[in-house]
């Protein structure tokens, strides 16, 4: 250990022990002047936000003390955990009042800069100051950033109690809200049965509650359901219905996913020059709204069709453009996603040393997410590869891995494409079809 390490480990020692030596009514009051000195020092008090169980809030307003919100939020609620009943609450400048305020702040603003374990954190801090349906949608907040960062089981643990304080309280667009957001965590591990009930349950709740953005939203998830399961007609028209409402009600946000989404109909049907012009569109408008996370979606979409229609350079940026913004926004869902694309193109240009280990990097991702489509999806493309190399037994077994996880998932459009393709593939190494 180093002259300036042991320094530093001793000067945190000494720190802590000097604190531990207060009582706690003087740390309280220590806390409470840090308060004031930090919260005067970044411009003085933030505005209160609009309520959480709000219909129709205003928007949200940023404000210069949101950069420390967590720290002040740290202070308040030290500040009145070690007060004593002894003195007059009137006495103190730091109320319960002000400790949710900077809750809620640090809570949207780690949101906002994507550092998500503190935003997952400040969300449960949040929910156990409040009750009702704010409290169920301070919980589906954190729920959904643990879904968005690869955690389906602890996001349905937290929509689940989101989902019965909201019904609880009678609040119907929150608990619409939520079975939206369960649905879509049904969909991802498998349930499409249940996340199609759901989301139908949620469509009803959203027109009680005359929430049209939320409509919108619910129809684009129905679109997707109905699309991986083999009604492509139907998804494609629910796609287009969503749009409309999202444009009709000038929710410009919406229209990245929306368009995004006519993008992959377009792609799967093979009209690859339509695909790419809507993805273009989705693109310009994810940037547009300062969308990040969504973006690096529409980049992977977009290096999709780049692929299939043979700009392999632009491609393999677009791909390493998409990864780098999932890592930054914390998306290792939609980062798994990616590289597993990548290691297809690897594999169609010949690099099949470097394609094999990019599969099993993507690989480790999806079962670490939960993401089983994905993990179906690469690997049959895997498979293929093994195919290629002469290696039909191992081809065999994870074709057959494959395969299954798509016949659990009822993803029956997917699954006939792809046995078409293996089947192209093993008449022309001449051995018998994979399934």
């Amino acid at each position: 250990m180093n002259a300036e390490t042991a320094y530093l480990f001793r000067h945190a020692m000494l720190r802590e022990a000097a604190y531990g030596l207060q009582l706690p009514s003087d740390r309280a009051k220590l806390h409470e002047l840090a308060f004031n000195l930090i919260e005067a020092a970044f411009g003085g008090r933030a505005p209160e936000p609009p309520p959480l169980d709000a219909v129709n809030p205003p928007r949200y307003e940023w404000c210069p003390t949101d950069v420390v919100a967590s720290e002040l939020s740290d202070h308040a609620r030290q500040a009145l955990t070690g007060r004593t009943g002894s003195v007059p609450a009137d006495r103190f400048s730091v109320t319960p009042v002000l400790h949710l305020l900077y809750v809620r702040r640090a809570a949207e603003y780690a949101e906002k800069q994507f550092q998500v374990t503190e935003a997952i954190s400040k969300w449960r801090e949040l929910s156990d100051l409040l009750q009702g349906a704010a409290r169920a949608e301070a919980l589906r907040k954190a729920g959904a950033l643990c879904f968005n960062t690869g955690r389906p089981k602890a996001a349905e643990e937290l929509f689940d109690e989101a989902l019965m304080l909201a019904r609880q309280a009678g609040h119907r667009r929150i608990e619409s809200t939520v079975l939206t957001n369960l649905a879509i965590v049904y969909s991802e591990t498998g349930r499409r049965e249940h996340a199609e009930q759901t989301g139908m349950l949620a469509l009803e709740g959203a027109r009680e509650s005359a929430n049209r953005h939320g409509e919108g939203i619910i129809i684009r998830n129905l679109s997707e359901l109905h699309r991986q399961t083999g009604r492509a007609e139907t998804g494609e028209k629910l796609i287009h219905e969503a749009l409309a409402i999202h444009r009709e009600i000038g929710s410009e946000r919406e229209e990245g996913p929306n368009l995004s989404a006519i993008g992959i109909i377009h792609q799967e049907a093979r009209r690859l020059a339509q695909a790419e012009q809507y993805f273009e569109q989705a693109l310009a408008v994810t940037r547009r709204t300062g969308d990040r996370r969504f973006e690096g979606i529409v980049l992977g979409n977009l290096a999709v069709v780049c692929r299939q229609s043979g700009q392999m350079d632009k491609a393999e940026e677009l791909y390493r453009q998409a990864m780098a913004i999932h890592r930054e926004v914390g998306n290792r869902r939609s980062e798994g996603v990616s590289r597993g694309n990548l290691a297809t193109l690897y594999a169609v240009s010949g690099r099949h040393d470097l394609a094999e280990q990019t599969f099993l990097q993507a690989l480790a991702i999806h079962r670490e997410v939960g993401n089983r489509r994905f993990e179906a999806v690469h690997l049959l493309a895997l498979a293929l590869l093994q195919l290629e190399e002469s290696r039909h037994a191992e081809a065999r077994e994870t074709w057959q891995q494959g395969a299954a996880i798509l016949q659990a998932l009822g993803d029956k459009t997917l699954l006939q494409s792809q046995v078409t393709q293996m089947r192209e593939w093993c008449a022309k190494a001449g051995v018998p079809p994979l399934e």
